[in-house]
């Protein structure tokens, strides 16, 4: 049994993290600040003496003896990210400053959860982790983007500089339960606006493309990174290679719900992708990992649970 730190673990991705991490035996320490996280998330593992709860902020240093760390500790959705744009550069940045500290006082591998934002609006697809993107500096989504590939900066300098144990994560586009339903993304906005009967807004034409990772999959990729030889330390890519149109998506959403709902076209947000897809042959190469859960299976599970939600609210 090792004892582990999950930042943002009562995040929607978090929350599955520590319930697996549990699962496995292990003793799981969840730090979150609640900004985005919720307590409903990880309610269901408070009597678990396994699990330990600790209400703070990344941004913030703090002291523990862990076994590893998984640093998933952000906004993750524009809407949620760019409300304060300051604090996420913050927390992504010294976040991550104080997490590698920590890691480093401890001896204690650590993994990011970075994503495929990094890639920005890509020219190359789809995206291999040799690919440096094509992201706007200055832009409205740049203090998640930039921070985040500022976070993977500080990883490989600390184990260029001090041999920190470190693993660099990218994630694409992940769904499942436990969603926000006001997170503004793409499938928890058309499975509440389809459970509501409203129009589901498509910005764009609705030919950009996106690929959907159920998050049970998502966590398994994670788990198999943190596992790999000390001299892997990636940054490898974690997504579902197979792409939808957002039409698609809202199409097979409207099927899955048994909803009427039409659809409404707005105008695209500023330096949203036209496309994003992983080149996950690392994955399968380094980790044996590749998604298992099919987008339709995936939404049927994440609907299911939108409409307990809604239900209860």
């Amino acid at each position: 049994m090792a004892k582990l730190l999950v930042t943002g673990g009562a995040g929607f991705l978090g929350s599955h993290l520590c319930d697996r991490l549990v699962g496995l035996g292990h003793h799981v320490v969840c730090v979150d600040n609640f900004l985005t996280g919720s307590q409903d998330n990880v309610g269901h593992l408070s009597p678990n003496p396994l699990f330990e709860m600790m209400r703070h902020d990344v941004t913030l240093p703090f002291e523990i003896e862990v076994d590893g760390i998984y640093n998933l500790a952000c906004p993750a959705a524009p809407v949620h990210y760019q409300r304060d744009p300051i604090q996420t550069t913050r927390t992504n940045v010294l976040g991550a400053i104080n997490m590698l500290d920590l890691a480093a006082r401890v001896g204690a591998r650590i993994l990011q959860a970075s994503t495929s934002e990094v890639y920005g609006d890509p020219d190359i697809h789809p995206q291999p982790e040799d690919y440096w993107g094509r992201v706007n500096p200055v832009g409205i989504r740049s203090c998640y983007d930039e921070g985040k590939r500022c976070a993977e900066t500080l990883f490989f300098d600390y184990w260029r500089q001090v041999q920190l144990e470190i693993k660099v994560a990218r994630i694409f586009n992940t769904y499942g339960p436990r969603m926000h339903p006001n997170d503004g993304r793409v499938v928890s906005n058309f499975i509440v606006q389809a459970i509501r009967g409203e129009p589901l807004t498509i910005y764009g034409t609705g030919r950009q493309t996106r690929s959907f990772c159920y998050v049970d999959d998502l966590i398994d990729g994670l788990l198999s990174m943190m596992a790999t030889a000390a001299d892997f330390t990636g940054p490898v890519n974690l997504g579902n290679p197979v792409e939808s149109t957002m039409i698609e998506l809202a199409e097979l959403v409207l099927a899955i719900v048994g909803s009427r709902s039409r659809l409404e076209f707005r105008p695209l947000p500023q330096d949203d992708p036209r496309q994003r897809c992983p080149d996950i042959s690392l994955a399968r190469k380094s980790l044996r990992w590749e998604p298992k859960v099919g987008l339709e299976d995936g939404l049927r599970q994440t609907v299911a649970y939108f409409r307990h939600r809604l239900a209860a609210a």
